[in-house]
């Protein structure tokens, strides 16, 4: 569990590392949420990461650092990257940092995006 709500949970199928962020991401909970995912990354090494982050109600700036992070860790070692099925919420912010043209961004929900 991760303060304000948050919650981090991990699914592994084949070389896929697919991880769940719910909740808020912002200065509170961001290094918590960070040190749990490199551990798990780090221990792993999976081909391909995903983050789900359909079910964050809240992010601010500390949650593109996050993003920004895992993203570079995971290129470190030629893995590849995306964020999957992002909120509202964090889409508002990552179209406002310019993010969608560095970070790939799967959808695989009908969802209307802001």
């Amino acid at each position: 569990m991760i303060k304000n709500g948050g919650l981090v949970t991990y699914e592994k199928k084949n070389e896929t590392l697919l991880i769940h962020v719910s909740g808020e991401i912002d200065h509170h909970s961001a290094a918590m949420v960070r040190k749990s995912i490199d551990d798990r990354i780090l221990a792993e090494r999976p081909e391909r990461v995903l983050l789900e982050l359909s079910s964050v109600d809240f992010m601010d700036s500390s949650g593109l650092g996050l993003i920004m992070g895992r993203f570079a860790l995971v290129k470190q070692y030629c893995g590849t990257f995306a964020v999957l099925d992002p909120s509202p919420a964090v889409v508002r912010i990552m179209k406002l940092a310019g993010m969608e043209r560095m970070i790939s961004v799967l959808r695989t929900k009908n969802k209307i995006e802001g």
